[in-house]
């Protein structure tokens, strides 16, 4: 296994439990990849992940792990879920943890949106079911699942979803601004925009309006730390400080659909030394294009280069991990900002020509509103995301302003906007820990593709079948997992694609989650 992100912990315990010998092999010397953290001056600030959706699919895992979320974490219910600040609005709006009190919401902003709310919740609803059910939990390596009464039935229906932008799919529902922007906005965890991302994916809003937002005391690295337990206790072998330098596989044999077998990796461990580890299965839930550019050798490449050059990256992101000094009761645990015209913002990160915006429409995470172990007494601990085009050029991230100067100033500008709109004019003055991480730190650390912060975006062509396979094809017993693949991005879309990874090697082409605890078809 290559790669100790949650994706390739996953994927290693769930296939140590089915009675396979696996050892994780990670390049870091600690776990969790884009789901890591970073400690300064008593602040635990983490650098990935701090959104808990779908929370039935970690529940799912856990599950078939013969254990369950409440024996493996202490999750909060936050309320509001998060709030948001428009920029030509002078009060916040905030989400609600209660379907019932978002509907009342809605309907403040504007008259009738409430009842249409309703509608479009249960679309939402029926549409976030059948993905479930027949779209996320399969590897698509046959159709035939696919051709059933409930999905044939809403073919025409699901052709308008793919078809239709999300963007057009709000309007059609509701004509507030910012209620097209609060359900336009999922979206970007998706790594897209609302004019790019289809409108199937309004199934998000049934997550955050309808389900609520959840929080993992400890945060993300504990959850993390949770995944890494239950692997070892499966007799997971995890090395850190071990970098995969190739992929190898034997002689491609004659014939049209001959494929080589794969024949294990080569590495350099934490001391320095190459090491041949020799493995009848090799999968790497590390970023794709690294996996198949860098690790194969270009003969057996499934994603070559050119292919690449036809994909469309997810955004960039410039991170800023700040401790301030005192409280922040103006921010909620999740604080959105949202610029005035964000159909520029978007199209100036995704657009042909690209630059960053200013103001930008970035989030902002105050976990110590919820955990108090993640800063010192009496401050409190806050990261800024802001999206901006997937390059590299953009630079580098550092400590106390040391990073590259487009990062920083990127960083000081959100600050500012920050302290503006949510009316905390002393914010830069409170400041004592201050780190910035920039897409060429993404690259770097990652591995990731361009300096994206997430993978590649869900666009038409990037969904579902048409994002690509999680096996070669031309090296036989060579597998991949992780945000890169299928089914897509986020946290638990990486849990699926761990269960996905063991359907494929089992050869079982079902479409939904597998049976509770997980049977092992191995002896």
């Amino acid at each position: 296994m290559i790669g100790g992100g949650i994706a390739g912990l996953a994927s290693a315990a769930l296939l140590a439990r089915e009675g396979h010998q696996v050892t994780l092999l990670e390049a870091h010397d600690t776990l969790g990849g884009r789901a890591g953290f970073w400690e300064a001056e008593g602040f635990r600030f983490e650098t990935g992940p701090s959104w808990y959706l779908m929370p039935e699919v970690f529940e799912h895992f856990y599950r078939l792990m013969g254990t369950s979320a409440a024996e493996q974490l202490q999750l909060t219910r936050l309320d509001p879920g998060y709030r948001v600040f428009f920029e030509s609005d002078t009060e916040p709006v905030d989400v609600r943890a209660e379907r019932a009190d978002n509907i009342r919401l809605f309907e403040s902003l504007e008259p009738g949106a409430g009842a249409r709310l309703e509608k479009y919740l249960a679309s939402a609803k029926e549409t976030y079911d059948m993905a479930v059910d027949r779209f996320l939990y399969t590897s698509f390596a046959s159709f035939k699942p696919l051709l059933v009464q409930d999905v044939l039935s809403r073919m025409g229906r699901l052709g308008r979803l793919l078809l239709q932008p999300l963007d057009k799919f709000v309007a059609g529902y509701f004509r507030d601004p910012r209620i097209r922007q609060i359900l336009g906005y999922p979206a970007v965890f998706l790594g897209s925009s609302p004019d790019r991302t289809p409108s199937m994916y309004h199934l998000m809003s049934h997550l955050d309006l309808a389900d609520g937002v959840l929080y993992p005391q400890g945060g993300f690295s504990r959850l993390i730390q949770s995944i890494v337990d239950l692997a070892r206790a499966e007799g997971v072998t995890i090395e850190t400080g071990a970098t995969v330098q190739a992929i190898r596989s034997g002689p491609t044999p004659a014939g049209r659909r001959a494929k080589a077998a794969v024949e294990g990796v080569t590495y350099t461990n934490a001391a320095g030394a190459t090491v041949r580890l020799d493995a009848d299965l090799v999968v790497s839930a590390a970023d794709l294009h690294h996996t198949e550019t860098e690790l194969v050798e270009p003969a057996k490449q499934t994603y070559p280069e050119r292919w690449w050059q036809k994909r469309t990256s997810g955004p960039g992101a410039v991170l800023v991990l700040l401790g301030v000094s005192g409280e922040l009761p103006k921010l909620a645990h999740h604080t959105l900002f949202f610029t005035e015209d964000w159909a520029d913002n978007f199209d100036r990160i995704f657009g042909k020509e690209t630059s960053v915006p200013n103001p930008a429409s970035f989030y902002a995470c105050l976990p110590s509103a919820t955990d108090p172990g993640v800063a010192p007494d009496g401050a409190s601990n806050m990261f800024l995301l802001i999206p901006v085009p997937a390059d590299t050029g953009i630079g580098h991230g550092g400590i106390d302003g040391a990073g590259s100067a487009g990062v920083e100033g990127i960083a000081d500008a959100a600050i500012g906007q920050l302290a503006e709109w949510a009316g905390i004019p002393d914010l830069a003055e409170r400041i004592l820990v201050r780190r910035t991480i920039g897409p060429a730190d993404f690259a770097d650390d990652l591995n990731s593709w361009k300096g994206g912060a997430l993978g590649p975006a869900h666009t038409l062509k990037q969904s579902a079948f048409f994002r690509g396979t999680n096996v070669s094809k031309h090296i036989d017993g060579l597998y991949y997992a992780g945000g890169t693949t299928i089914p897509g991005i986020g946290l638990p879309m990486c849990l699926i694609s761990a269960e996905i990874l063991l359907k494929r090697i089992r050869g079982d082409v079902s479409t939904g989650p597998l049976p509770e605890p997980l049977a092992a078809v191995l002896h």
